[in-house]
């Protein structure tokens, strides 16, 4: 079996011009931009939601489950980034099968398994079990990257980088919900054994449950919705590409006919259609199926987009080494100052010694550990604090990204939540020291502006192999920012903030090396 893929450049096309035709950005803007784009922002930001709410659980869990399940340090760093390796272990698989088999597909069918996978995870009796059953979920829910590819090719480049914005505003708002969520579930004091499961049922199995609901809900959903109709011209299926943008028209527009006869593509857009002889019994499909994956893959890595590839993913693994990585630990953290100011009202100490003293006071010197069954009520405070300055602030971006520019605010973003990160550290006051520590984890904002920025920056049809490439190296940024920091915390915390800070910073100016337009030349 041979593949054999054939390639029309759009300017080759758009030089003759037939009445009654348009371009794929004109026949976008005829839809005008009403409910539909509404409802598809709504979505996406639960989805994004959605991998937040599956990844971020863990970290309530770990503190009240070590007992049930004999978690040491080492276990909770494991159970805390084992999502992060289902997630790399499928990202190219879902980038890959998003190029090429389309966008909605993917995301419907996987976030359903996603959410199967954390039910039976709130069974599980033992760490392995836990361990499987997570790496499992993340193996299917890293499929919601591909959701900003989606988001984006319903929308024009004028109004594309404010809809991803406005989608992260709902994300964030989703995520606001896990410490509300946390406290009303995981606080909770009944337990309801299952003796043929060798289990007992205890609160934070059900919060577990509560938090994949939405990757439940967005799977129902976009089972509805349409096909991403610039993927439809992609492929060469014009005519259903032409009956989505119809549909969009007529939620946005009432009954009213659009009436389209030829989309042309755009200037960044190549009409790609891959051919697959038939089988024969000599075919090999795996190595025919690597080598049209490799085909979907090695143009980033190529001359034209190597410099923007290797920035983006060095930007995305040192941000989610920060934001998912060291966060993993946040509430085990937050709660040792909280319980600190609590029990030393008026005493001065550095975030770092208080963990070192919990750190102590926790696993005892008999190897025994000291149980904890409810955390303490500010600790979901400051998890909230921290949810709500994500809202405000992609409000903020999304509000001024286009007055502005992606690449500025990137770059502020992440030189001034570092600085608060780096600040928190030496900061002896536990009060001010915690709402610093709270402000270094918003600097995950960063990852939603990159991740406008790398749509604008590649063609289409490698857009979401882009964002999934990317946010891969991210995730292994989440496991190595996890481990290291759980490595790091009983005795050299003070270096996760001296390591993480340094590299952010690094990366800011890297930010300032990508290119102010898109290889298209588009602004």
């Amino acid at each position: 079996m041979a593949t054999t893929i054939f390639t029309l450049d759009a300017k080759t096309v758009n030089r003759i011009r037939e009445p009654g035709t348009y371009t794929f950005t004109e026949a976008l803007a005829l839809t005008n931009f009403g409910k539909f784009n509404y409802i598809l922002i709504l979505i996406s930001g639960l989805v994004t939601g959605t991998m937040v709410l599956e990844t971020s659980s863990i970290g309530f869990v770990l503190p009240i489950a070590q007992c049930e399940l004999q978690l040491t340090n080492r276990d909770k760093g494991i159970l805390s980034t084992i999502n992060f390796v289902g997630i790399i272990a499928s990202s190219h698989l879902w980038g890959f099968f998003a190029d090429t088999k389309g966008r909605r597909h993917v995301l419907w069918s996987t976030l359903l398994v996603a959410f199967v996978s954390t039910v039976f995870s709130s069974f599980a009796h033992n760490f392995w079990t836990m361990v499987l059953l997570r790496f499992v979920n993340g193996f299917f829910v890293s499929s919601t990257t591909v959701i900003y590819a989606y988001l984006g090719e319903f929308h024009a480049p004028k109004t594309r980088s404010r809809a991803i914005m406005c989608s992260a505003v709902i994300f964030s708002a989703v995520a606001m919900l896990l410490p509300m969520i946390a406290y009303l579930v995981i606080n909770q004091d009944w337990v309801l054994p299952l003796t043929f499961l060798r289990i007992n049922y205890r609160p934070w199995r059900v919060f577990l449950i509560v938090c994949g609901v939405p990757g439940l809900l967005c799977s129902i959903i976009i089972y509805i919705l349409p096909e991403s109709p610039k993927f439809l011209l992609t492929i060469g299926e014009e005519t259903k590409a032409i009956q989505v943008l119809q549909k969009m028209h007529r939620w946005n527009n009432g009954k009213e006919t659009l009436r389209i006869t030829h989309i042309l593509p755009d200037d960044d857009t190549s009409i790609i259609t891959p051919k697959f002889n038939n089988c024969d019994s000599n075919s090999n499909f795996a190595l025919v199926f690597l080598q049209t994956m490799w085909s979907q893959t090695a143009p980033l890595f190529q001359r034209k987009y190597l410099q923007i590839t290797v920035i983006i993913c060095n930007i995305q693994f040192w941000v989610l080494v920060a934001a998912n990585g060291l966060y993993m630990w946040f509430p085990q953290t937050i709660n040792s100052m909280v319980a600190f100011i609590k029990e030393h009202p008026g005493e001065h100490k550095q975030i770092c010694e208080i963990v070192y003293d919990q750190q102590d006071a926790l696993y005892k010197t008999d190897g025994t550990i000291e149980c904890v069954t409810k955390l303490e009520t500010p600790t979901f405070y400051y998890s909230l604090i921290m949810e709500i300055l994500y809202a405000s602030s992609f409000a903020v971006v999304g509000f001024i990204i286009n007055r502005v520019g992606k690449i500025l605010i990137l770059f502020i973003t992440i030189i001034f939540f570092t600085s608060c990160g780096l600040a928190s550290v030496f900061i002896v006051n536990p009060v001010i020291a915690a709402y610093l520590y709270v402000l270094f984890f918003v600097v995950g904002v960063a990852t939603i502006v990159l991740n406008a920025i790398t749509i604008d920056l590649y063609p289409t049809h490698l857009r979401a192999m882009a964002s999934c490439i990317s946010l891969m190296v991210g995730r292994v940024g989440s496991i190595a920012g996890a481990n290291v920091a759980g490595a790091l915390m009983g005795q050299h915390c003070e270096w996760n903030f001296y390591i993480y800070c340094g590299a952010l910073f690094v990366c800011a100016f890297l930010a300032l090396l990508l290119a102010r337009k898109n290889v298209h030349g588009e602004s």
